[in-house]
């Protein structure tokens, strides 16, 4: 496929009248600053394009619940009485519900700019805590949910085995979170095979994942990873200032430095949250190669804390961002609050730019970074508009409020930090353009939300 933009984002910059042309497979073989008619003849021709953003941390039966959550009948709120009542909601929905939900999700995902998602998986079991007669039938739910919609997908089935520190075995409430090492490689084996069988290994592919420290041991850690090749590795690490503590109790060792201690990170590997973590574990996490995936809207909703993002930045610590439980389903929104939270701890304003003596721009540092960063928490080519990479781009609407009378040169600046969000016009994903604006899934999803019950 051929294409002409008249504005891209290429190489950290704005460029114009650019030629891009996939291959068969999804892939950009050609990116041509300054082209002419004549290299551009037979190319859809396009307004103001960006790459496609990967968003690297979802669970996405959660959807269910965004904004069911923010009433308390308790004192002390917080993410350990959450987790309760995410759990209940946990028991209620079957592959058919998942489906619904994942579709409805993604569809909104890809209407924000979203190409491909890293869906964080551990519904594995029926709502009694048995094995489905194939056990892989809510991963298949949610692949054919990316089908549906044309996002692409790393499936990261995960590995939960124990309720806490010291705390063998779950309990009932985790009861559909049950799995062994060798049933996730057997999930992540199945997910490939099935992308190999379809031709669709550009845009569907499959890491591993470990729900937490206090989930899996040591030993059961180091099994998974030796076993699963050269495909990512996501872990829950340093959320909450309770698990931290209860880590050092434990162990006698903060939760990171446990990880780069005994885990052999390497640039598999994406330590979801990372939310308190220090400025020495931070540099180790970028000399080990490894990666942290930011959620800030999930962050703040649950009270988390910020992840200091200077530091990481000052370290050239490779980081991406995800939406999470989907209280908010906007990158643009995502990112902001990354850079506002810093504002606001630090009082001072483009903390993005504290690593480069506070000149340029924050919006690049931080769309940079995380077109990067998503790249490696996905496990394959998505680092933007240049060769190799895979083919997603998201065509933005120059019409949007947001972007009125914005000059070219902070086009970008204005897409992260000018509210309300802009809209895009046309998505595509590996080369092919998608049908995001479609509510085809709407009708079914307002009825799997009446059908749950999340009291």
């Amino acid at each position: 496929m051929k294409f002409k933009a008249k504005l891209a984002w290429v190489d950290g910059a704005w460029a114009s009248h650019v030629l891009l042309e996939s291959d068969a497979q999804g892939y950009w073989v050609r990116i041509q600053p300054n082209a002419t008619d004549t290299d551009c003849q037979s190319a859809i021709e396009l307004g103001c394009v960006i790459p496609g953003l990967v968003n690297a941390h979802s669970h996405a039966f959660q959807r269910a619940i965004a904004g069911l959550t923010e009433h308390s009948e308790q004192s002390g709120d917080d993410f350990w009485s959450w987790r309760d009542r995410m759990y209940r909601v946990a028991l209620s929905i079957g592959p058919d519900h998942l489906e619904s939900i994942a579709t409805w999700l993604y569809s909104e995902m890809l209407k924000s700019g979203y190409t491909h998602v890293c869906e964080f998986h551990y519904l594995h079991r029926n709502p009694d805590g048995l094995a489905y007669a194939d056990a892989a039938e809510m991963t298949w739910a949610l692949v054919r949910a990316a089908e549906n919609v044309g996002m692409g997908l790393t499936m990261l089935p995960t590995l939960y085995m124990n309720q806490g520190f010291g705390q063998p075995g779950l309990n009932s409430m985790q009861r559909r979170f049950a799995s062994t090492p060798d049933s996730i490689l057997n999930l992540q084996q199945l997910v490939v095979q099935y992308a190999n069988s379809k031709g669709k290994q550009a845009s569907l592919t499959s890491g591993v994942a470990i729900h937490s420290l206090r989930a899996v041991s040591l030993a059961e850690i180091l099994h998974l990873t030796a076993n699963s090749g050269a495909a990512p590795v996501h872990i829950h690490v340093a959320e909450q200032t309770k698990e931290v503590a209860d880590c050092v109790a434990y162990t006698g060792l903060r939760p990171v430095a446990w990880l780069l201690a005994n885990a052999n990170l390497d640039k598999r590997w994406n330590l979801v949250h990372a939310t308190h973590t220090a400025a020495d574990e931070i540099k180790s996490i970028q000399t080990q190669q490894a990666s942290v995936v930011i959620c800030p809207t999930t962050e703040a909703n649950l009270g988390d804390g910020f992840f200091d993002l200077p530091e990481a930045l000052r370290q050239s610590m490779r980081w991406s961002i995800g939406t999470d439980s989907h209280v908010n389903r906007n990158w643009t929104e995502e990112l902001r609050l990354l850079e506002y939270g810093g504002r606001l701890s630090m009082r001072k304003r483009n903390v993005s730019l504290l690593h480069q003596n506070g000149c340029g721009s924050s919006s690049q540092v931080l769309f940079e970074n995380a077109i990067r960063g998503g790249s490696q928490a996905a496990g394959l080519p998505l680092a933007g508009l240049a060769l190799g990479q895979r083919a997603d781009m998201v065509e933005i609407d120059l019409a949007s409020d947001s972007l009125l009378g914005v000059p070219t040169d902070r086009l970008l600046d204005a897409l992260i930090f000018s509210t309300p969000s802009a809209n895009f016009k046309s998505i595509f994903v590996a080369g092919k353009k998608v049908d995001a604006n479609s509510d085809r899934w709407k009708p079914q999803f307002i009825q799997t939300m009446s059908q749950l019950e999340w009291h």
